[in-house]
């Protein structure tokens, strides 16, 4: 019999299970015979497929060619297969590494997932723990509350008042409202997947309520395992710079090709008539050459692996990235708006006041209508609000297991964001049936109409209220948060437990007051905010007064006209909102649906927002933020689902750290880009001008071995330097800065530019000291000269490149990685000269210990221009 039409006690003894759940022997057992709760995922690319993926490049296609073309040349006239075998050696080594960069940046980000891995309340061994939703089995019983992403196909069992959105396989927008009874349709009927009241689906959302469920089917058995393969078929999004990148490197591409053919032709047509195949040979290897020279192969790994391995780093420090984009929108970030409770707060509710007639009612009032239970240990085990009620009471004798069984709960009206309350039912031990509420007490307040004097009812006047309002201000004025407590009697059980029916003509009980402290690390977070160009603004569903003790603690606001509630910002339209946002630093009282007018306010005044959240109404504003940002520790499985971050800590300090980060990793790949553009644009104009002069100055084999040892490398671990001082004391950068913003392009011509009439000067010397005369002619001497210095200047610059502004001697701390690259491009670079079967195949001549200094001095000479031009700039910006 299908599930969702056997009583629910049928279900779970057809899963061979009971409603405390499978022992963790059973479920382990289960989970070898089913395999893991997730659906089938697509294809995995093979080493071998990667492998010829990167053989696939334009550029590695013409290194091919032209390794057999030599090869051809070299059978015929009898000549070395040298060329050949570097180029092919090269080129494979290329691919190779390009194979292994790639690998670790999928298990950097394969090990993110994990991080951010979703997980679910069960019940094992007749306790209540979380684990990985991927360990779920068939027969687990499942807790649900609002929020709560549902891992897999079940059955309900318990239901209070549970909605759950179904749009992702229904299609049908509105909530569904579930219930745990058989549905009574005839066995033989296949009931349409939206009608299975008494059914949750993996993929679907609770939205309200809570409820217990025992699962059907996990993974590839779920309803959302049938669809499986639309799911996994999709392509892992660029970033905007990767996609930039990409275009510049068409471009790049198709200039090169155009060089290279102009090249080609000139050769051809100054050789005609008297053209050869061995002259034809020789300027298709220039015309390879500048192809070489031109493109800068490891541009585009070096971008995938620092933002890999800055996002790892990140996840180190509690700021899990759920999405590439975020990084770099996260050095853009203008204004960061953050939840109060927990974020800004340690979130240890602790209650310090009560104003109550009879404070140990309203202390009962409290702990049984709250969800939170306590522990083997005594110890309040939930949200932290409920926990602090919870543990009041227990301090006050007034134990929440033993009120549970002397005040059974018959049902609820579960809290909700919008009404900012919570009402249980309950059965009293005189059988009579007493309904507690708790909530906002101003929300409270107008649905009471009469007080609890400590011995009797009496009715709630004006003046009554107007005392009870004065106490709660006087209480949120010492940035208490406020919970009011009332309850209702009646003669049977309630017709409905819909919150319109129960929450009205209550008896007030009194208020309880309590304390969450702000974290110590947040003042001085705010403090860097302000100083990098980021305005922190606060939004809380607390008292206004509250809000604004708490905001003044940490810096947020200066002054009260700063602080809005809710309901005035209900008053104002969106155009008014537009106008006078950037004047409010505090939001108190606020709906979910307000996140979202705040956002766009914002984002209409061209500003980088960032907003946080838990709930699942918060789900919206977070969506619509350019980085949102979800609760790791009391964040929904909804909002952790749509955020392109996630904090590990709950922590507003890690958001600030983690736009530090964001950064961080913005200026290294800007550092890398502009060291490995302007060495390539040195190599393409070293090529350029020699071959219009008439002569070799590097061969394609040379310029591969600059290339994978000498830029490669270093460009890597210039994405792995520390963040600058003075990164979080600048302005957030614009969000349209294209690659060449901030001067980078000009930057990049003139250290091409230096860098080619440093290589050309060795190649001349070099020449000079062969032949001793000054002439344009082949040299051996100079070749071999240029070679070293264009592979050293190259590791010299790389340290210019540290920063792009500040003085190379005034950066604190070392980059190892650097250091690593200098002393490996050394060491192969002086092997490649002066041991004689890699000269020999290099086609490099021996050069003089003179020579070899000349050649390393003329490197070194790049620190010194590029710190004389870094002091001009610094002027000028100044």
């Amino acid at each position: 019999m299908k599930p969702y039409l056997a009583e629910f006690f049928q279900v779970v003894k057809d899963l061979n299970t009971s409603e405390q759940g499978l022992t963790g022997a059973e479920a382990g057992r289960r989970l070898s015979e089913t395999g893991p709760n997730k659906l089938k995922e697509g294809k995995k690319v093979s080493l071998i497929s990667r492998f010829f993926k990167e053989l696939a490049d334009p550029m590695i296609i013409i290194l091919i060619a032209a390794a057999v073309v030599s090869g051809i040349t070299a059978v015929y006239s009898g000549e070395s297969f040298t060329d050949v075998i570097i180029i092919m050696a090269v080129v494979i080594i290329n691919a190779v590494l390009g194979v292994v960069q790639e690998n670790k940046a999928e298990k950097a980000i394969a090990a993110l997932q994990e991080i951010a891995a979703a997980t679910s309340k069960v019940v094992r061994d007749g306790r209540q723990v979380t684990i990985k939703s991927e360990e779920l089995v068939p027969g687990d019983v499942i807790i649900l509350e609002a929020g709560d992403a549902v891992p897999a196909d079940a059955r309900i069992i318990e239901n209070a008042s549970l909605k759950v959105e179904e749009a992702a396989l229904t299609g049908e927008s509105v909530p569904v409202n579930k219930t745990a009874d058989a549905l009574n349709l005839g066995a033989e009927k296949d009931i349409p997947l939206g009608d299975r009241k008494n059914m949750v689906y993996m993929g679907s959302t609770i939205v309200y309520g809570r409820g217990r469920a025992v699962l059907t089917g996990t993974g590839m058995d779920t309803e959302m395992g049938k669809i499986a393969d639309a799911l996994t078929n999709s392509k892992d999004d660029l970033t905007p710079l990767q996609k930039k990148l990409n275009q510049l490197s068409k471009v790049l591409s198709f200039l090169v090709i155009g060089i290279c053919l102009f090249i080609f032709a000139l050769d051809v047509f100054r050789a005609y008539p008297d053209i050869t195949g061995a002259k034809m040979l020789d300027t298709f290897m220039v015309a390879v050459s500048l192809a070489v020279a031109a493109i800068p192969e490891g541009l585009a790994a070096v971008v995938t692996i620092v933002l890999s391995m800055g996002v790892t780093r990140m996840s180190k420090r509690n700021a899990v990235i759920r999405k590439l984009t975020a990084v770099e929108t996260l050095g853009c970030t203008q204004i960061i708006c953050s939840d109060k409770t927990g974020t800004l707060t340690q979130n240890k509710m602790t209650v310090v006041e009560h104003s109550s007639a009879d404070i140990p009612e309203l202390a009962k009032a409290m702990t049984l209508c709250s969800d939170a239970v306590l522990d083997e240990q005594n110890e309040a085990v939930g949200e932290p609000t409920e926990c602090a009620l919870v543990n009041d009471a227990f301090s006050l004798g007034l134990s929440k297991t033993d009120l549970m069984e002397q005040y059974p709960r018959l049902g609820e009206a579960p809290f909700d964001s919008m009404r900012k309350m919570m009402s249980t039912v309950h059965k009293t031990p005189e059988h009579a049936i007493l309904q507690y509420t708790k909530g906002a007490p101003d929300e409270v307040l107008k649905r009471c109409t009469s007080m609890w004097d400590g011995s009797r009812e009496i009715p709630l006047t004006d003046s009554l209220r107007q005392e009870i309002l004065s106490e709660n201000k006087h209480m949120a004025d010492q940035a208490l948060r406020v919970l009011c407590g009332a309850m209702r009697v009646w003669d049977s059980s309630p017709a409905s437990f819909d919150a319109e029916f129960l929450e009205q003509e209550l008896c007030y009980l009194g208020l309880s007051g309590m304390i969450d402290p702000i974290r110590p690390e947040v003042r001085d977070a705010i403090s860097e905010c302000k100083s990098a160009g980021i305005r922190p603004v606060m939004i809380t569903g607390d008292h206004r007064d509250t809000a604004v003790a708490i905001a003044r603690q940490l810096g947020i606001l200066r002054d009260d006209s700063e602080a809005i509630t809710g309901s005035q910002l209900n008053d104002m339209s969106d155009e008014e909102l537009f106008r006078d946002v950037e004047h409010f630093s505090v939001y108190a009282r606020v709906q979910p649906e307000h996140k979202v007018r705040i956002v766009k306010a914002w984002k209409s005044k061209g500003r980088i927002t960032a907003m946080t959240g838990d709930g699942v109404n918060d789900a919206p504003s977070i969506k619509s933020a350019d980085i949102g940002v979800g609760m790791g520790i009391t964040g929904t499985d909804v909002t952790k689902n749509v955020a392109d971050m996630v904090l590990a800590d709950d922590n507003f300090a890690t958001i600030v750290s983690a736009v530090g980060e964001g950064r961080r990793i913005y200026d290294n790949i800007r550092k890398s880009i502009q060291f490995l553009l302007s060495s390539n644009l040195a190599e393409v104009l070293a090529i350029f001008f020699s071959t219009i002069l008439g002569f070799t100055i590097l061969k394609p084999v040379h310029l591969l071995w600059i290339n994978l040892i000498t830029d490669c490398f270093p460009a890597l671990a210039l994405g792995m330097e520390h963040e600058e001082e003075d990164i979080m004391k600048r302005a957030p950068r614009s969000a349209d800065d294209g690659i060449f913003a901030g001067g980078l392009g000009f930057d990049v011509a003139f250290q091409g530019v230096l860098i080619t009439l440093l290589t050309m000067s060795a190649y001349f010397i070099g020449h000079y000291v062969e032949s001793g005369r000054l002439e344009i002619a082949a040299s051996a001497d100079g070749m071999t000269m240029a070679f070293l210095t264009l592979s050293m200047v190259e590791i010299f610059h790389s340290f210019n490149m540290r920063s792009r502004r500040a003085s190379v001697f005034r950066i604190h701390g070392h980059n190892i990685f650097l250091w690593g690259a200098m002393a490996l491009s050394f060491l192969c670079t002086t092997a490649v000269i002066y041991v004689p079967f890699l000269r020999n195949a290099f086609g490099f001549t021996h050069i003089t210990l003179a020579e070899y200094g000349l050649s390393m001095a003329l490197a070194v000479v790049i620190i010194p221009i590029m710190e004389l031009v870094k002091f001009i700039q610094r002027r000028l910006h100044k």
